[in-house]
Formats: structure tokens, C-alpha cells, sequence
């Protein structure tokens, strides 16, 4: 990239902000770990990464990183040395896990990994303080499994998975309000009651599983469920 990339990283270090789209980057380059002390976003979409490095690591006041649309098979711990990020999008890569130290971003908010290859519910984004909205969709996840209890999520998707089984340990999950579970593999007896009766769940999306929608209709508490989303809509009109 050679003038193309020290000018992107001279305004970088007057604004806090590189956006490096589309630039058929293999690797980051090593200039850009010089603004590990100013950067505050950084855009790295749409490139050819196979791997997020341990240097990534030294960009410790990140409050927005965005590595979509990459080849990335793998995510190096010292992501987690990142405490002060809010957003982090790894969708549409090749990632089948992730790793430990995603538990250590205390201020993120939002987290895209969309479109990857996870084949299990990543456990370690129960611990999240304040994650907010969570997109799963477009993977082989085939569970929300037990374990699970105070996950502070509101908004999960996991649209266009395999999900065929629900842990009841969504009713613990005190701040979920939108659960999205389109295109999966439940039956009707997958639902807990519960999530009807006793979450705060105000959108259950669950078009495109192994049963009618009128089934839903008829389960136990599904009028409980209709009282929060009908208040919900009225909210926001």
C-alpha cells in the first residue's frame, strides 16, 4: 500500500479513526501497531486475514473493531487485553471457536459473528457484563445448552442454525427482551413453557423450525408471552 497506507495512518493519528476496507491485506500491517495508543476504531473488513495476531493486542483503547468478511480461522488470547471495546464484528469468517480471554472485554456491547462455523454455543460470552445484543445467526449451532444462567444479553440472534434443544436457563437471563431462533431444527416440545410465562422475552421469533406456528399458539402461556409483546409494540408507536 506503501504512501496510501502512511497517509491513512497519519489522519489516523489525528482522529483515532483507520478504516483499511478492501485493501487485500494478508496480515496487519506493522506500521499500524504505532497507534496503539491513539486508536479508537479500527476497520479492517473485506480483506484476505487468516489470523487476528497477539499485537492486536496493544491497540488497548479500541472501542470499535471490525475484522467481517476475512478469511479468519483464529483469534489470538490478547484480543482480550481490549477492555475498553464496545463493538466487536468478526462476522463472515471461518471461525470455529473463540478463544478464552473474550470473557475479559468487560465494556463490549455488541458482538457479530455472524456467519462463521461455531457448531456449539460459545459459553465463554456468558460472562459479558454488559453485552447487549449478541448475532449468531448463519452457523451449525445445534444448542443453547445448560450452564448458561445470568447471561446480561438482550437482544441474541441465532437465525439459520441447527438449534433443536432450549436450556430453561433463559428464564434466568434477567435483561432478554428479542430472542430470534428462525430457520432452526425445534419441535414444538423444545420451548420451554417457561419462556413464555416467566421471561421478559417480548419477541420470540421461531418462523421456519418443525412446526406450525399455530402450535406455538396453543402452548401454555403463549397469552403471557402476546401481553408483553403487544406492550412492547405499543412502546415504541
Amino acid at each position: 500500500m506503501g504512501n496510501a497506507l502512511k497517509h491513512h495512518i497519519e489522519n489516523a493519528q489525528k482522529t483515532g479513526v483507520l478504516q483499511l476496507v478492501s485493501k487485500n491485506l494478508n496480515e496487519i500491517p506493522a506500521d499500524l501497531y504505532k497507534l496503539g495508543k491513539v486508536l479508537r476504531t479500527l476497520d479492517l473488513s473485506e480483506n484476505k486475514l487468516a489470523v487476528l495476531p497477539a499485537h492486536v493486542g496493544q491497540f488497548g483503547q479500541l472501542k470499535q473493531l471490525a475484522v467481517s468478511k476475512n478469511k479468519l480461522k483464529d483469534v489470538a488470547n490478547e484480543i482480550g487485553n481490549l477492555k475498553k471495546l464496545e463493538n466487536l464484528n468478526l462476522s463472515d469468517n471461518l471461525l470455529s471457536s473463540l478463544p478464552g480471554s473474550i470473557s475479559q472485554l468487560k465494556n463490549l456491547r455488541i458482538l457479530s459473528l455472524s456467519n462463521n462455523r461455531l457448531t456449539s454455543f460459545p459459553i465463554v460470552i456468558i460472562s459479558l457484563p454488559h453485552v447487549e445484543v449478541v448475532d449468531l445467526s448463519r452457523n451449525k449451532i445445534c444448542s443453547i445448552p445448560d450452564g448458561t444462567k445470568e447471561f446480561q444479553v438482550i437482544e441474541l440472534n441465532l437465525n439459520q442454525n441447527q438449534v433443536s434443544s432450549l436450556s430453561v436457563d433463559i428464564v434466568t437471563w434477567g435483561r432478554l427482551k428479542i430472542l430470534r431462533l428462525e430457520e432452526n431444527c425445534l419441535s414444538v416440545a423444545a420451548i420451554p413453557v417457561k419462556i413464555l410465562t416467566d421471561s421478559q422475552v417480548s419477541l420470540l421469533a421461531l418462523e421456519g423450525n418443525l412446526f406450525e406456528m399455530k402450535e406455538l399458539h396453543e402452548m401454555e402461556g403463549y397469552e403471557m408471552y402476546m401481553e408483553r409483546y403487544t406492550a412492547t409494540k405499543k412502546k415504541l408507536f
